[in-house]
């Protein structure tokens, strides 16, 4: 028996349970707080989709997407859509982790790496901002520093080395 269709088979076999018990009253569902879940076990089911049979790489990145936007709307669930005010920059973070697993778990194409580290960068940046109340003039004065201090000193240890 294949890997995937015994978990497949075990998970509906408890989706099937819950729904019959649920039926007759024994445990209640609120539908309208599970969702989450089903984007959860899709996310799930691409990641084991590749790692089962290491085939199609290109699973992982709707996996990473999926995963990361369900834990994002559970916790807006849990806390209240709210916060969504602040965690709105988990929406390109979600596609930067499914194109990092690409890149992991694929050819290791240097080329995504700049759509990687521009989704990431934008997302953790705008994140510390929301989530720390950090002025948005100083948090970009602190990252052009780095960067340009990056740029220098790149510059200057490749010019050391010729």
């Amino acid at each position: 028996m294949k890997k995937i269709n015994f978990i497949f088979g075990s998970f509906l076999l408890f989706i099937g349970a819950l729904l019959i018990l649920a039926n007759f009253g024994i445990i209640e569902i609120n539908w309208s707080n599970l969702w989450p879940l089903f984007l959860l076990i899709l996310g799930i089911l691409f990641e084991l989709g590749y790692f089962i049979y290491r085939k199609d790489v290109g699973l992982l990145v709707p996996a990473g997407i999926l995963i990361t936007y369900s834990i994002l709307f559970a916790v807006n669930i849990i806390y209240g859509w709210e916060l969504m005010e602040d965690l709105w920059p988990i929406f390109p973070l979600g596609v930067a982790i499914g194109l990092f697993q690409l890149y992991l778990f694929g050819a290791r194409e240097k080329g995504l790496l700049i759509p990687i580290g521009i989704l990431g960068v934008i997302s953790i940046f705008f994140i510390i901002n929301n989530l720390f109340f950090i002025h948005f003039g100083l948090l970009a004065g602190i990252g052009f520093i780095v960067i340009g201090l990056w740029i220098i000193f790149k510059k200057a240890k490749s010019n050391n080395k010729t």
